[in-house]
Parts: C-alpha cells; sequence; structure tokens
C-alpha cells in the first residue's frame, strides 16, 4: 500500500514538474521583453525544477544522494531568482524598455 502511494507521488511530481518547466520554456519563447522572461525563467522554472528534484529524492528513499539532491534543490531555490533579478537589473540599467501595448495612459 506504501510502495504503491510513494510511485503515485513520484508520478504526481514528475508530472508537476514537466508541466512546469514547459510553460517555462513556452513563456521564454513567447514573452516579448527580458523583464517577462526572466521572471517566467526564474519561477516556473524552479517550480518545475524543485519537483523534478522532489521526485528524484522520493525515488532514492533515505540514501546519502537524497541528500545532494534536497541540498541541490535549495541551491536552485535560491540562485535561480537571483539569476533572474541580476539578468533584470542588468537590462533595467542598460536602458532597456519594457514592453507596453501602446495604450498606456501616463
Amino acid at each position: 500500500m506504501m510502495a504503491t502511494a510513494r510511485i503515485g507521488l513520484i508520478g504526481v511530481f514528475l508530472v508537476l514538474g514537466l508541466f512546469f518547466t514547459l510553460v517555462s520554456a513556452v513563456g521564454v519563447i513567447r514573452l516579448p521583453d527580458v523583464f517577462s522572461r526572466a521572471h517566467t525563467a526564474s519561477q516556473a522554472d524552479t517550480l518545475g525544477a524543485g519537483f523534478a528534484l522532489a521526485a528524484v529524492a522520493l525515488t532514492l528513499g533515505w540514501q546519502s544522494a537524497a541528500v545532494k539532491t534536497v541540498l541541490l534543490l535549495l541551491f536552485i531555490f535560491i540562485t535561480n531568482p537571483t539569476a533572474a533579478h541580476a539578468i533584470a537589473r542588468a537590462a533595467y540599467e542598460e536602458g532597456v524598455e519594457p514592453w507596453t501595448t501602446g495604450d498606456d495612459r501616463r
């Protein structure tokens, strides 16, 4: 019973990881400017990697490799948003204009 639940949870985590990674990839391709792309790359990709690594950790069980997987997950949670912030800040400092629809009233 527990093995079936564990396998089911691993499957759910993998499907969620693939879904959020796909959403991130589509967002990076479809969004119009660097600020929007950095946002989707940091948010959805971090979530997708988190679910995928959680599935790996559940698959490995209580081994040293699972501990390393959890540490990798924490590293990704810290570095992905930080890198996206650095990219957006560099674009802002270089004068890259955010995309507008043209009907913004200022």
